[in-house]
């Protein structure tokens, strides 16, 4: 940029030349270097006649001949001389002037002495500079998501800057594969996942540890992948060590996991030689749940699998053997699983499961010896029916209960009569107690709440519609935080109905009833938001589809 600043008094063939050499070195369009050129002669200029004077300056990008001129507006009062001039005046340059007019009054070329020639320079450089910033963002922003090559410039404090030919990208220490080794020269590639405008200029964030990279080298790596015939549905890593990658064929002739691994393994060792040797199980993806968490659970060998939908939990049921190998070293085994599921996975062995299907038959029997007034056996013959609680066996069909052996049907009355009984009982309880802790009866009239939720509601705080309208959704049922250090078990933190069964769904529907009955929203509202709501999943749907179908495309270029 040293040629920059001579360009303030070279002849009209230099000063094109200079922009010409600046603009092929740094990328961007001469009409920037250019007009970086006449802000700065324009600059220089100011400093000469005054900076209050309005100076103007333009170059002819063809001959580069310059031209300097002064601008006056046509006043009928003159406040400053420096930027106005009278209709009088005006007309003498222009007799057809008018008032408001502006009058370009052109000043003969300076001879910029060494200060304001240094001055031009700096306007030069930072206009340039300004230009180059805005190229470098402009093209990296929309290459967000793709594979960068590169070369490592320098290593600093564990964060990798990497030389990407027309800018430099930052791997930072948390966005490197562990225990990866570096050195000045080497050639490096890494997945783009942001860039940002800051005032340092562009900042280009690279990754080598997110699950995004390791698709992006599949889709490098396996043709079929590219094609859209083979899709990757899901991905879980723990950088530097292990991976899973869930995959399907839209083509029934082919096999997805086959089409990944590859010849000999060919294709497989490419992305496992990318990653520093980390291992790589490829699972086929499944549309039920349960199948597909079977898969991503391998090499283990699942016998029995419970799903609970509500929680977005399921238990796993394996043999003793097989209890290590499905935990994984430092749980990563299920940990991979879950991440890539998107199911939260307890895996109890067939023994665990006994003991607990066990106690829970024991708690079962036992609360109906307390409930119905009955002896041990007739409690454990209703645990051994299936029923789970006293709600079912008072409100089932009499002949279900008739039906068990031993019983007839004046006993399956007499039961059902002491079930319902206990549950007024029950009710009677819970009403006085949701009235001692002041909950309001509005509270009672939202669908679907009942006095074991009233209850609860009342001890948790919440006593009025408006509190239950100021609920999240996780203020009812709870959720759970899975911590950032990858060995960390998540956290489960509790709603106020914990313990009583109630879906995520339900729970969001009662806070919106509560809202309409508050008056903060009416029905059509959520009708609206609603389908606005659909609307969006639906387009987020279709641009996750065509990501995905375009994603290889960009890859591969």
């Amino acid at each position: 940029m040293a040629q920059a600043g001579i360009g303030i008094s070279a002849n009209r063939l230099e000063l094109l030349q200079i922009a010409d050499a600046v603009a092929r070195e740094k990328s961007i369009d001469r009409k920037i270097v250019i007009q970086a050129m006449e802000d700065a002669i324009q600059k220089a200029a100011k400093s000469r006649y005054g900076s209050e004077n309005d100076i103007r300056c333009e170059i002819d990008p063809k001959t580069g001949e310059t031209k300097l001129t002064r601008v006056l507006q046509v006043v009928e009062l003159v406040e400053n001389d420096a930027t106005q001039v009278t209709l009088a005046d005006a007309k003498r340059r222009n007799p057809e002037a008018k008032i408001g007019d502006l009058i370009a009054e052109t000043l003969p070329p300076l001879d910029y002495g060494r200060v304001a020639a240094q001055n031009a320079k700096q306007v030069i450089v930072q206009k340039v500079r300004e230009a180059e910033r805005d190229r470098q963002f402009g093209e990296y922003k929309d290459r967000v998501g793709e594979i960068a090559n590169g070369t490592v410039k320098r290593v600093e404090y564990g964060n990798v800057i990497v030389d990407l030919g027309r800018a430099e990208g930052i791997i930072r220490r948390d966005e490197m594969i562990p225990r990866e080794n570096v050195r000045l020269g080497d050639r490096i590639r890494a997945y783009i996942y942001d860039v940002r405008r800051e005032q340092r200029g562009p900042q280009i964030f690279l990754s080598r540890a997110r699950p995004e990279f390791m698709s992006k080298l599949f889709a490098q790596e396996v043709p079929e992948i590219y094609d859209g015939i083979v899709q990757i549905k899901s991905v879980a890593r723990d950088p530097g060590s292990r991976a899973k990658i869930a995959v399907i064929s839209k083509d029934s002739s082919i096999d997805p996991v086959g089409a990944c691994v590859g010849m000999r393994g060919q294709r497989v060792q490419a992305v496992v030689g990318e990653l520093q040797g980390e291992k790589v199980d490829i699972i086929q993806w499944n549309q039920d749940a349960a199948t597909f968490i079977v898969n991503a659970l391998a090499p283990a060998e699942v016998t029995k699998v419970v799903l609970d939908e509500d929680s977005n939990r399921i238990e796993v049921v394996v043999p003793e053997s097989q209890l290590s190998l499905a935990i994984g070293r430092r749980g990563q085994n299920v940990r991979l699983a879950s991440q890539l599921t998107g199911w939260d996975i307890d895996i109890l062995t067939e023994q665990e499961e006994s003991e607990r299907r066990q106690k829970e038959f024991a708690e079962r029997s036992q609360l109906f010896m307390e409930a119905l007034d009955v002896d041990e056996v007739i409690a454990q013959l209703l645990a051994t029916e299936g029923f789970e609680t006293v709600a079912e066996v008072a409100y089932v069909d009499a002949g279900e209960v008739a039906h068990i052996e031993g019983f007839d049907e004046e006993t399956a009355k007499e039961i059902q009569s002491r079930a319902r009984d206990y549950l007024e009982r029950q009710e009677a309880e819970r009403d006085a107690k949701r009235k001692e802790l002041g909950v309001s009866d509005d509270l009672a009239k939202i669908a679907g709440v009942n006095s074991a939720m009233l209850v609860a509601f009342g001890e948790h705080g919440i006593k009025t519609l408006e509190d239950l309208a100021d609920c999240a959704t996780d203020d009812l049922v709870g959720w759970t935080e899975r911590k950032k250090d990858k060995d960390s078990e998540p956290v489960r933190h509790k709603g106020a109905l914990d313990g009583i069964e109630v879906s995520r769904k339900d729970a969001e529907d009662m806070i919106m009833a509560a809202r309409i009955a508050a008056g903060w929203i009416t029905a059509e509202d959520l009708e609206k938001m609603r389908a606005e709501q659909a609307a969006a999943a639906a387009a987020a749907e279709a641009a996750k589809a065509a990501q995905a179908v375009a994603a290889p495309a960009g890859a591969k270029a």
